[in-house]
């Protein structure tokens, strides 16, 4: 059974996000005000959180996940 609920994602710690698109590619964005791009914590998906570890956060939307 999947959590109806997930923390939140504090984007201030994101560097760079992974947008793994369906169909296997995937996007990346880097340097800029990514939380004006993507709103993760509105979005459907699944999310791998390695901001503490390496700024990294990688985000599988619904259907590619």
């Amino acid at each position: 059974m999947k959590k109806g609920f997930t923390k939140p994602v504090d984007m201030s710690r994101v560097n760079t996000l992974v947008y793994h698109v369906p169909d296997g590619p995937s996007l990346l964005v880097e340097d800029t005000d990514i939380e004006e791009l993507f709103d993760i914590n509105m979005e459907l998906g699944d999310v791998c959180d390695t901001t503490e570890i390496d700024g990294v956060l990688h985000f599988f939307p619904k259907g590619n996940a």
